[in-house]
């Protein structure tokens, strides 16, 4: 009979990535499919979640199923309170699915997986006291406290993209305004890109055709590693905002790392070295303390699906150091 396997399921609002990970946290087979949206039943996603852990898994008996969701997980990691790209609405999404697939599963917020995925076998490995923050879309993040996530009492800790940081800024999709993921995200870095547009030469006006609205975060990545002056300024831009934001949690956390994930943090210290900068600049007493080490995460974007998948196992075998919050 096969080995069951441990799988580890990222369901964002456009796709799930279903994969077998390993032991190490390697990644040994993975399927996809794409989410089928917002307004359909519930089980239509499920559908597609057990598409993929059954693709992934390749007939293989499931050990367990990590699922790491965009959305709001409860404490007890038993419900999808909201997600603004799925139909879960305050569903027991993790019954549902343990009954369907037969094996035990976890469910939680993807960021907050990603954090788990960086502390056991990331660049957060080691340490007690850790923040990470995810820039993608939007930007999320998480919390470890003596070397167990932090989840607030609902469950929710961790959303720092909705912290307001200018009074009255940019209006969010979150239907408020100012809010830091509107300053420090991949859209931010679109927008500040599509603000400079026609202030310097840049390859970016040739890469997007002359139309503002066709640029993408990835173009303004390829311009700045090929050294666009204004794909780099939007960076610093957007790293400056990143540092500023970062002090904030450092005083309310006083972490010894600070880890930073998702796509955006791939372009590294052009991101990060103003980062850091703005760190220090704006920290309460930096000269007088110890600033946390501002580091890129090693797992990049599977860093959820890894995440996942390492929970349901530690649990699972009675390995976790994060048996509460």
């Amino acid at each position: 009979m096969s080995e069951p396997v441990w799988v580890g399921v990222d369901v964002g609002g456009t796709k799930v990535l279903a994969g077998v990970v390993d032991g190490a946290g390697r990644i040994t087979a993975t399927a996809r499919r794409t989410t089928p949206g917002r307004r359909v039943d519930a089980a239509m996603v499920e559908d597609a979640l057990t598409e993929a852990v059954l693709e992934a898994a390749d007939g293989r008996p499931l050990a367990g199923v990590g699922v790491a969701a965009a959305g709001f997980v409860d404490a007890a990691g038993e419900r999808v309170r909201f997600a603004p790209h799925l139909p879960w609405l305050d569903e027991p999404v993790r019954s549902r699915l343990a009954a369907r697939w037969g094996a035990p599963v976890r469910l939680e917020n993807d960021a907050t997986a990603a954090t788990y995925g960086e502390l056991v076998l990331g660049a957060a490995r080691g340490y007690g006291h850790v923040v990470m923050v995810n820039l993608g879309t939007g930007l999320g993040g998480g919390i470890v406290i003596g070397g167990r996530l932090y989840r607030g009492h609902n469950g929710m800790a961790g959303e720092f993209g909705h912290m307001q940081v200018v009074p009255g800024g940019i209006a969010c999709e979150c239907g408020s305004r100012g809010c830091w993921e509107q300053y420090c995200s991949g859209r931010a870095l679109e927008r500040v890109a599509r603000a400079g547009l026609g202030s310097r030469p840049s390859m970016l006006e040739e890469m997007c055709g002359g139309n503002a609205e066709m640029l993408t975060g990835p173009m303004v990545s390829d311009a700045a590693g090929a050294g666009d002056l204004l794909a780099r300024s939007a960076f610093a831009e957007v790293g400056e905002w990143l540092g500023v934001g970062l002090a904030n949690l450092v005083a309310a956390f006083d972490p010894e790392v600070v880890v930073v994930g998702g796509g955006v943090s791939e372009a590294g210290d052009r991101l990060l070295e103003p980062a850091r900068v703005a760190l220090e600049r704006s920290l309460v007493g930096a000269g007088h303390r110890e600033v946390p080490a501002v580091v890129p995460a090693r797992l990049g974007n599977a860093a959820g699906l890894i995440g996942a998948a390492a929970l349901v196992r530690d649990a699972v075998l009675g390995e976790s150091p994060d048996e509460d919050s």
